[in-house]
């Protein structure tokens, strides 16, 4: 009888909490939006790799699709607009191995790679329900620690790194609401 009216409880609350927003792998969506445009997201970092831009950005439209119900529109009539740039791509030893003499330098045992993406995501204030959503404008940055080569290991590291990016940036849009 004790479960029976803990899970009634339980129900109650969730029926009461759910008419306001809508909760998906931890996400917290308010139950009025329903869309949500994705911006091209260029990349003004100073070492360009070809296909980051479009890769990034369909990233974070797959992240959305996946893990929410809101449909990706191109329009300003969104009910949220995702928007940024990758404004940094670098790689840096972060460890030094010493050769063997003293006239030869030291090489790299192991390198980073750091992506830096700035954010801004704005809801539509304009659309009812929707009046008091916060937005945020923010730096995101990632790395991944390789050795050897960064020719052959290039894309699989950016792809690390564009789903640990991708997953912070939906967590503070959408995890955050209040």
């Amino acid at each position: 009888m004790k479960r029976i009216i803990v899970v009634l409880v339980l129900f109650a609350i969730m029926a009461t909490y759910s008419s306001c927003s809508v909760t998906l792998n931890g996400a917290s969506i308010p139950a009025e939006m329903s869309t949500v445009d994705v911006e091209y997201f260029d990349n003004n970092a100073l070492f360009v790799v070809n296909n980051l831009s479009q890769n990034f950005t369909e990233a974070l439209k797959q992240r959305i699709r996946s893990q929410s119900r809101l449909s990706i529109v191109r329009t300003p009539e969104a009910d949220a607009v995702f928007s940024g740039a990758i404004i940094a791509y670098n790689i840096a030893p972060v460890s030094v191995q010493a050769t063997g003499n003293g006239n030869t330098p030291p090489i790299a045992n192991a390198s980073r790679l750091t992506i830096t993406v700035k954010v801004k995501y704005k809801p539509n204030n304009s659309k009812k329900g929707l009046e008091h959503a916060e937005g945020y404008e923010q730096e995101f940055t990632k790395t991944a620690d390789y050795t050897g080569d960064i020719g052959s290991q290039e894309q699989a590291l950016i792809l690390n790194i564009t789903k640990q990016l991708t997953e912070d940036i939906f967590n503070k849009a959408f995890a955050d609401w209040k």
